[in-house]
């Protein structure tokens, strides 16, 4: 009996050794995998770091960018706010020359009217038309 018994703990033992083997050789499958895994990830890291270091250096040209813009455009736009008030000045002037031409123009109406074909003077003419085009402005200013 004492022979049975140490072939059954000798077999007992070696099926144990081979459940040990096998599951020894299913952990190294395992590893091998996240060895792989392993590798790809780091690939991945490291391509999501160039990415990132790429859009940094994008984001400080835009940066840079949208300075320069913005001072082009606020000199653009003193040099446009001169310009708009050089031309309300120039426009005032020019109704002011229409104005005293029209003044002129009645001033040099003769005395006693001379009638033309539509039965109004040419002096009359002149001055209605130097009235009416000093009339004649746009809302924002500039004569039409």
């Amino acid at each position: 009996m004492s022979h049975l018994f140490g072939i059954a703990i000798e077999s007992l033992v070696a099926i144990l050794l081979m459940l040990t083997i096998g599951y020894c050789m299913l952990l190294n499958a395992r590893l091998k995998r996240l060895k792989a895994d392993e590798h790809s990830l780091k690939a991945t890291i490291a391509e999501l770091i160039t990415a990132t270091e790429i859009a940094e250096r994008a984001i400080g040209g835009l940066k840079l960018t949208v300075r320069d813009v913005n001072e082009n455009l606020g000199n653009q736009l003193t040099s446009a706010s001169q310009m708009s008030l050089e031309l309300k000045k120039q426009l005032l002037e020019g109704d002011n020359v229409i104005r005293r031409l029209s003044k002129i123009a009645i001033a040099a109406r003769p005395s006693e009217p001379g009638p033309t074909a539509s039965g109004v003077s040419a002096a009359k003419a002149v001055a209605a038309a130097a009235q009416a085009f000093s009339d004649r402005r746009r809302s924002d200013g500039l004569a039409a």
